[in-house]
């Protein structure tokens, strides 16, 4: 199906960027710790280090996630019903068939990641399978293939290599500036102390504000590919009911993975305002259920 591959180039650019991003954020705090402690060894480095992380989210960050989220691999064998769904999906939308695996966990929810569609996974939580009738389990499987043609969960699931260790940066460049002796500090030019402040505190902020709107972006267009594959939206829509109305907690869940699954794995009510909404990994389910229903 064509339409499932609308926004793969533009997300393939989006991830580019994103490294292109991330690496310019890192080598910047290095050059500023260079800067601060006179010493360009900091800075080559961050460079190096900031190399080998953006090559290692790209090839392992999809293992990262599935080992945080403690999933197990599935064959036709011991899930055939959610295995065939994923495969008979996969064929309509001209997919390879990605691995299946299954989270252990009551909370209903699921996930795709992967650097592309040849290595890519859809992970489900057993409270997914036992909650939702056969319509609304393809409904969600549909999204997530959506996620992995559009090539949404590279972008995904690098975002939780690249932001965290920009947090980490961050958080380390400020516990040095406090350690630090004094008189270090005061042989540094003044303007380049607030510089190097003001970027520790702003950069986590920024490229969590930067995922955080690629996610619930991406996660419109994933409710509308999928709807177009199973051509039943209310089968989606009364899944995603379902999940948001279900109180059980994601153990599994961290904030660095939250963006990642199909459903806001914190459940935390109802959230209006636009302040809240700026820093939601997802889209309110009213605006999603009314965009599949309208």
């Amino acid at each position: 199906m064509a339409t499932i591959y609308t926004h793969r180039d533009s997300n393939i650019r989006k991830t580019w960027l994103l490294f292109i991003i991330f690496l310019t954020v890192v080598i910047g705090i290095g050059w500023l710790f260079a800067q601060l402690y006179a010493n360009s060894v900091i800075l080559i480095i961050a460079v190096v280090f900031s190399s080998i992380m953006a090559v290692t989210s790209y090839w392992y960050s999809d293992k990262i996630v599935l080992r945080m989220s403690h999933a197990r691999p599935v064959t036709r064998e011991n899930a055939r019903e959610l295995y065939n769904i994923v495969e008979n999906l996969a064929i309509t939308a001209g997919l390879p068939l990605p691995k299946i695996y299954i989270i252990d966990e009551p909370a209903p929810n699921a996930f795709a990641t992967g650097r592309d569609p040849e290595h890519a996974v859809v992970a489900v939580t057993t409270g997914l399978l036992k909650r939702l009738d056969r319509a609304e389990l393809e409904g969600v499987i549909a999204h997530e293939l959506s996620h992995i043609g559009n090539r949404d969960m590279l972008v995904s699931t690098t975002v939780v290599v690249l932001v965290g260790f920009i947090a980490l940066a961050s958080d380390w460049f400020l516990r040095s500036m406090f350690y630090s002796r004094r008189s270090s500090r005061n042989n540094v030019h003044p303007a380049f102390l607030i510089i190097g402040i003001v970027a520790a505190i702003l950069a986590p902020l920024a490229a969590s504000l930067m995922h955080l709107a690629i996610s619930r972006k991406r996660e419109l267009l994933a409710d509308a590919s999928g709807a177009l594959l199973t051509r039943y939206p209310e089968g989606l829509a009364s899944a995603l009911k379902k999940i948001s109305s279900d109180p059980t907690p994601l153990r599994v869940a961290r904030n660095t993975t939250a963006h990642l699954w199909l459903d806001d794995p914190f459940k935390g009510g109802a959230k209006k305002s636009w302040f809240h909404k700026l820093f939601m990994t997802h889209p309110p389910v009213e605006d999603r259920v009314k965009a599949l229903l309208g």
